[in-house]
């Protein structure tokens, strides 16, 4: 295990390592992003690094839930009025009236309650004539009705937001009702997404019959921004040793994160693992017991900063952007963990002979219980990137077994 840490790319090309260790060397290395300040309206899809506290009572008044009248009920309606001079008028966000006696105020929903009334009379169970409200005969009513009650959400103080989480719609909300008008937040990494190979053309450009479209690019910046990285930037190298290692000193100079692929593999114009060493780019593995991915690379530059350098296969560089990648840059951003991992049951068996773990594409479907099933969608080869469409990710199946029968409870990995 020692070899994985070395900076000499040699002695570990042949070394392989288990999903599981490649995790813990990437957790092992990975530094944490900064924590910055940031105003609410740029909060969304952060990863918030401060607990968030109730500002006050919520809600902070006794608020009527209905439009109608409010009055003071008592508990037993024996002899109880229902017909009330209207008093006045209470809209929401005005100050408190007061209910004078066997009167009652119209009051709208959202407003505070009077004070001395208990009670909201649906607007659809009155009739209002001449100044008097009149409840429906033999509506039933009671003390409390349609009264969202001070504090009755949580209290002032009461814990809100924990570190960790994710700011969506729900929290901005959340944000707003405690009077955070600011916030801290993980700093958003700007990572560069490079590209390499000389059969690459990107979309628009004319193309030749031995040529390719450049397409992991396209994927792997839509994966990163998907997860809440932002700052994505894309970038094409040939195969050529200067002008990699000139581009990547660059971006390396100007990124957080390098995410490559292409050009980790074993062939004779597979420059990159060898520019990256002369980079002072220190591998910390190379090749994974995994299929598909097999040769995905994980370094740490000089200055701390984590490159990774998937397959250029267009299945084997998804899989392994989403395995370790998105997880890495969650656990840098200081995002709660998740332990519940989804699991899904095979709904049909699979055999795998190779001692290798295996990433299988599957689509989901349920069955009448709600119980999901995925349905594995095997690609012609690693490079069959359209069979992907329509999958919901893919199950991880371990290097232990090698049969696996219809109802197998696998780990499922989401786009």
């Amino acid at each position: 295990m020692t070899k994985a840490t070395t900076s000499k790319p040699s002695e570990i090309d042949n070394f392989r390592i288990s999903v599981t260790e490649a995790e813990q060397f990437i957790a092992k290395h990975l530094p944490s992003a900064p924590a910055v300040t940031v105003s609410l309206a740029e909060a969304n899809q952060h990863i918030l690094r401060e607990a968030v506290y109730a500002e006050r009572d919520q809600p902070p008044f006794h608020r009527a839930t209905m439009d109608g009248i409010a009055i003071a009920a008592s508990e037993t309606q024996a002899d109880e009025a229902t017909r009330f001079s209207i008093a006045g008028i209470q809209a929401a966000g005005q100050a408190a009236a007061n209910l004078p006696l066997d009167c009652c105020i119209e009051v709208m929903t959202g407003a505070v309650m009077p004070s001395g009334a208990n009670t909201v009379i649906p607007v659809e169970r009155i009739t209002v004539a001449n100044g008097i409200a009149e409840i429906e005969a033999g509506y039933a009513f009671k003390p409390g009705q349609f009264v969202h009650l001070r504090g009755s959400d949580h209290h002032q103080g009461d814990p809100l937001l924990p570190i960790g989480i994710r700011i969506g719609p729900p929290e901005m909300a959340v944000l707003a009702a405690a009077g955070k008008a600011s916030v801290r937040v993980s700093a958003t990494p700007k990572v560069a997404v490079i590209s390499t190979g000389d059969e690459l053309v990107d979309v628009g450009l004319p193309i030749s019959d031995s040529q390719i479209r450049s397409s992991n690019d396209r994927a792997i910046a839509a994966a990163l921004q998907q997860a809440g990285a932002s700052d994505v930037s894309r970038h094409s190298y040939k195969d050529d040793p200067e002008q990699l290692r000139n581009g990547i000193r660059q971006l390396l100079a100007n990124n957080d994160i390098l995410v490559l692929s292409g050009g980790v593999s074993m062939g004779k114009y597979d420059y990159l693992p060898q520019v990256l060493a002369e980079l002072d780019i220190r591998v910390i593995f190379h090749k994974i017991t995994q299929r598909p991915g097999l040769p995905m690379w994980f370094g740490m530059s000089a200055d701390n900063k984590p490159v990774f350098a998937l397959p250029g296969n267009p299945v084997s560089a998804l899989v392994c952007l989403t395995r370790y990648v998105l997880p890495a840059i969650q656990q840098s951003l200081k995002a709660s963990s998740n332990s519940n991992h989804e699991q899904v049951a095979l709904a049909q068996p699979l055999s795998f002979n190779a001692e290798l773990s295996w990433f299988v594409p599957v689509t989901l479907g349920y069955t009448a219980d709600g119980r999901a099933l995925a349905t594995p969608r095997l690609t012609n080869t690693s490079g069959d990137f359209c069979a992907l469409s329509g999958t919901a990710g893919f199950i991880e199946l371990p290097c232990e077994d090698t049969d696996f029968p219809a109802g197998y409870v696998a780990r499922l990995f989401r786009w």
